[in-house]
């Protein structure tokens, strides 16, 4: 559980009044990741997340995640490492499911653990075989905040 709480956290850290945003966004359309060791990549998440469901010749994969896409496409320069792919989840139990699958696929990670990061969420990092860092994460019922 947190330590601090979530007012306290928002005092400390939000700005206010927030700045008003640039751009009107409805979502983000998805993530696009390089990998040398592209038939590696794409073995770990077809166990997590099942087969892909766009194929492109040999080196471009595709799930549906949410309102967008998790793409992979065959790269020549090594594996992303230097960021980090988020998965929201609706709830603490599916981010707890989805995470168990990721370990179960090969990744490496901590048990859950509840945080505050905007807002009180269940944080569950993993690393998957490749060293991309994922983070599963899930908004918190307000009583567990």
């Amino acid at each position: 559980m947190a330590t601090m709480e979530y007012e306290q956290y928002v005092d400390k850290f939000f700005v206010q009044p927030a700045p008003e945003p640039r751009f009107e966004f409805t979502g983000s359309f998805g993530t696009t990741l390089f990998y040398e060791d592209y038939e590696a990549a794409v073995a770990f998440f077809t166990a997590v997340f099942g087969p892909p469901a766009y194929v492109e010749g040999t080196g471009t994969r595709g799930w549906p995640i949410g309102g967008g896409w998790l793409t992979l496409l065959h790269g020549q320069t090594g594996n992303p490492q230097n960021v980090e792919i988020t998965f929201t989840m609706s709830t603490p139990t599916e981010a707890e499911k989805l995470h168990a699958a990721f370990i179960a696929a090969g990744g490496q990670g901590e048990a859950p653990s509840d945080q505050l990061m905007y807002a009180p969420i269940r944080y569950c990092a993993v690393t998957s075989p490749q060293g991309t860092p994922l983070l599963v994460i899930s908004p918190l019922p307000q009583d567990s905040a």
